[in-house]
């Protein structure tokens, strides 16, 4: 593997990214196995290694957008994510969220064989993992995204109230500072397929707190709570997103 095939690729992917996936890389690497929340002594956020080596380095957005040409087959030129969930939107999103997920993509605790052989350390460094973080972070995030039905927004909105705003905030705008994704302005069903993973135990990476939480949500629930989420307003302020 090396990282011209992977940019020709990306490049292919990324010209014809509304209609088509990231072309399939011939006998991709595999993607390597770390314990998660499925194992005994479990830690959500055991900042070490490259995860603590990304996070202390100083990102460059300029060459973050550079770096992240390898990433537009899939998630597009300005990250925007795709309504149908299989994407999510990542323009806005907190610099020490994106590091943290992709250290856990790169480590094999967020189960992701599409995208490792995308972002394994032979395609991304690890000053590249903060530089694109920053790139990302400060990219203006769109106003249109994926929306639930709207049929249960006041159980939704009880919901998020009770067991999700201690964390994420009264607006969704989660924090950097405690790995907190940002929600609004993230797509319906991309936010409803990782809320029944979390809860199923399907995401290995998943903070246990917010299994904890939702574990006794029925389907309804989630996805009351999820389209809730859906139509928060869009904070278009962006921080300087330094990791």
């Amino acid at each position: 593997m090396n990282r011209f095939m992977i940019l020709a690729l990306s490049l292919i992917g990324a010209s014809a990214w509304a209609d088509a996936p990231t072309p399939p890389i011939v006998d991709p690497p595999r993607q390597p196995y770390a314990p998660g929340i499925e194992s005994p002594g479990y830690i959500w956020n055991d900042l070490k290694g490259e995860e603590l080596l990304a996070l202390r380095a100083q990102g460059n957005a300029e060459h973050g957008e550079a770096a992240f040409i390898v990433c537009v087959g899939c998630h597009g030129s300005d990250a925007p994510g795709d309504e149908a969930g299989f994407y999510p939107r990542l323009a806005g999103q907190h610099a020490s969220v994106l590091i943290k997920q992709l250290a856990d993509v790169r480590e094999g605790r967020r189960d992701n064989p599409k995208m490792y052989p995308y972002a394994n350390e032979h395609v991304i460094s690890t000053q590249e993992m903060a530089d694109i973080a920053v790139y990302l972070h400060r990219l203006p995030v769109p106003e249109d995204h994926g929306q639930g039905t709207g049929e249960t927004l006041s159980v939704g909105a009880e919901l998020y109230r009770k067991d999700c705003k201690s964390c994420h905030g009264s607006s969704g705008e989660g924090s950097d500072q405690k790995f907190y994704p940002r929600l609004n302005g993230q797509h319906y069903k991309y936010l409803l397929r990782q809320a029944y993973d979390i809860r199923d135990g399907v995401r290995r990476n998943a903070n246990p707190e917010m299994v904890d939480a939702i574990k006794p949500y029925s389907d309804a629930e989630v996805d009351a709570v999820t389209d809730y989420i859906s139509r928060m307003a869009v904070k278009t302020e962006v921080s300087s997103g330094t990791p």
